[in-house]
């Protein structure tokens, strides 16, 4: 397992490490509620120590309040990192890429791979990229504010009708270890039931489809791709634009650093002129040397 996955995985047990809750069947009473993780992690998972970005921005535009915690803090992870917690920080983007190694029927070769980036498939993936920002408008911030302007209280819509890893992180290992909750199961869980059995084989079939095509954290991330601190760049001067870094990679992107680049880093290897580096906070000559190895 390389080091990205690592990570992945020590940020899904961190975020989740009160793990008594997945056996009594409650939702961790952490302190640290009051906070933020950066990734996608539902507050109601038995386990989790802290909140997910998208709950609380719905939660507080629902309440009719301005989020300016939540705000200010999804300001700064993607200034930080940009859409490199997709990439690193993000639980069930994990998820998603543990399934995608799964045997399938939709295997595809390296060299079919590579030929679907330059046919049509390609186009309409990257068209249908952009549904994960009518999805952050309309779900996690237009339907919160309109219900409340209306009724005077509002629902955090995302989660509540779309959200399937609050169905797999909590939903279901609440309704497996609480009874009370079983039996007061009804339309709307079949139906969250139903998005997450979808987006599991969907998955196995095609990598990080939720990231790629639904999940509004992305999308808000995604802004802040180019300017992030942390993530891939590119060393001009030595970028003989053949191509490989985008035909290879397994996400919609059309440049290193785009709108859709989870700044992974599997590109690097790709590159035969060693012009793809990882930004961290040393000078650029050292980065640009360090990516050259």
């Amino acid at each position: 397992m390389d080091k990205r996955k690592w990570i992945q995985l020590a940020a899904a047990v961190l975020y989740n490490i009160d793990a008594k809750g997945f056996i009594t069947g409650t939702v961790s009473r952490s302190p640290l509620k009051n906070v933020c993780v950066p990734g996608l992690n539902c507050y109601s998972c038995p386990g989790a120590v802290s909140a997910c970005p998208l709950g609380s921005l719905q939660n507080t535009l629902a309440a009719g309040r301005f989020p300016f915690f939540v705000t200010g803090f999804l300001l700064l992870a993607g200034v930080v990192f940009g859409r490199a917690v997709c990439g690193f920080l993000c639980p069930f983007g994990f998820i998603q890429e543990l399934l995608n190694k799964l045997p399938r029927l939709f295997a595809k070769t390296p060299e079919q791979k590579l030929r679907d980036k330059t046919a049509a498939v390609y186009r309409i993936s990257r068209a249908a990229s952009h549904i994960k920002y009518g999805v952050l408008a309309v779900f996690v911030i237009a339907l919160p504010l309109a219900f409340y302007v209306r009724d005077g209280i509002a629902s955090p819509y995302f989660c509540k009708w779309i959200c399937p890893a609050g169905t797999l992180e909590a939903g279901v290992p609440l309704m497996i270890a609480n009874e009370m909750l079983r039996s007061a199961a009804g339309a709307l869980f079949n139906w969250k039931v139903f998005v997450l059995a979808v987006t599991v084989i969907w998955s196995a079939a095609v990598y990080r489809p939720f990231c790629r095509f639904v999940c509004p954290l992305g999308a808000l991330y995604s802004f802040f791709n180019r300017f992030a601190v942390f993530g891939v760049a590119v060393d001009t001067d030595k970028c003989t634009q053949c191509g490989r870094c985008v035909s290879s990679c397994r996400m919609d992107v059309r440049a290193v650093n785009d709108r859709e680049c989870i700044r992974c880093g599997e590109c690097i290897a790709q590159c035969p002129a060693g012009a793809i580096y990882m930004k961290t906070l040393k000078p650029a000559s050292k980065q640009i040397l360090k990516g050259r190895v």
